[in-house]
């Protein structure tokens, strides 16, 4: 594997401090308190939690990228607070595997998910991610010594077993794929495709509508705060009424005409068009207040998903022939 050279990097814009969190130590991961005895466990790329109690320890996701720093970070908290290292309860937030792909690293744990996340987890047969035992439909109250969370499916959205994951008393929610923390989502509205656009965009209302101060969001180096939710909710609404301009604006018949019988280039054309005149905009009103808003790819194909579903899903597609 080659790396780029320095002089071969394109100059971007600064990250924000505002988009960074705390350092790491030298082993590559940061455990910190969210709130008592609620953890919080990244690699700068990407979050877990874990919850101490008197039974032993719950861990929420198990990204491979963070790997036995898991038990490191639980074993660091564990020493400090004269609690047990022993973790004895998994909850899965969604099937993905760079959430979960180390999931198998810890034996004789009980393994928590949505019903789907079962049901891929089996057709995927990934044996770094075994299937949770334990599943729930719509809402599951996990309680381990003395300790409440509330799990709950809200519809699909990144897939389509996300679900919203609630520390009542912790003042608490995790909730993963959707919002990063000072950061613009990547490629197809964030790392993994998100597979129900329409889900996708109304997700973080639901997640606004319970009471939280900290947001547990699966990637980049810090929490996230209601405000940045706010902002991540701005930014795609940029987008969708962006793409309704662009889809109104741009004329499609030059790009047909152009293409001939290669009615495929002809598609290309329009679309790519839409997709550039959409995604300007919002590239240059969010340069500097998200990081990465400057990368184009990252806001183009969020807005070509964005512009396809508001196209497919919510129509019309385009004019109805006479």
């Amino acid at each position: 594997m080659t790396s780029p050279a320095s002089d071969d990097v394109p100059d971007y814009a600064p990250v924000p401090p505002s988009a960074l969190g705390p350092a790491l130590n030298d082993q590559g991961y940061y455990v910190g308190r969210v709130e008592r005895n609620l953890y919080w466990v990244t690699d700068g790329v990407y979050n877990s939690a874990f919850l101490t109690t008197p039974d032993g320890v719950v861990l929420f996701d198990a990204p491979p990228s963070i790997g036995h720093n898991l038990q490191r970070a639980v074993d660091e908290i564990a020493a400090a607070e004269g609690v047990s290292n022993r973790v004895t309860h998994l909850v899965y937030s969604h099937h993905h595997a760079d959430h979960g792909a180390a999931s198998s690293l810890f034996a004789d744990v009980v393994r928590i998910g949505h019903e789907d996340t079962r049901r891929l987890l089996l057709r995927d047969d990934d044996p770094s991610r075994p299937a949770p035992e334990v599943t729930f439909a719509d809402r599951y109250t996990l309680e381990v010594g003395g300790e409440r969370v509330e799990l709950a499916w809200h519809g699909p959205n990144h897939t389509p077993d996300n679900i919203y994951i609630h520390f009542p008393d912790h003042d608490t929610l995790m909730f993963i794929d959707v919002v990063n923390a000072g950061w613009v989502p990547i490629y197809n509205l964030n790392l993994n495709l998100s597979e129900d656009v329409i889900g996708y965009m109304g997700a973080p209302a639901t997640a606004l509508s319970y009471p939280w101060t900290h947001l547990i969001s699966g990637h980049v180096g810090r929490l996230a705060t209601r405000d940045d939710v706010a902002v991540h909710q701005q930014y795609i609404a940029d987008i969708e009424a962006s793409s309704r301009e662009a889809l109104a604006s741009v004329n499609p018949v030059p790009f047909y005409v152009n293409a001939g019988a290669n009615v495929w280039l002809g598609i290309k054309g329009h679309l790519n068009a839409v997709t550039e005149a959409a995604a300007a905009p919002v590239i240059a009103k969010y340069t500097g207040v998200l990081a990465a808003a400057d990368i184009e790819e990252f806001t183009t194909t969020t807005t070509f998903a964005i512009m396809q579903s508001l196209r497919l899903d919510k129509g019309p597609s385009g004019p109805v022939h006479p």
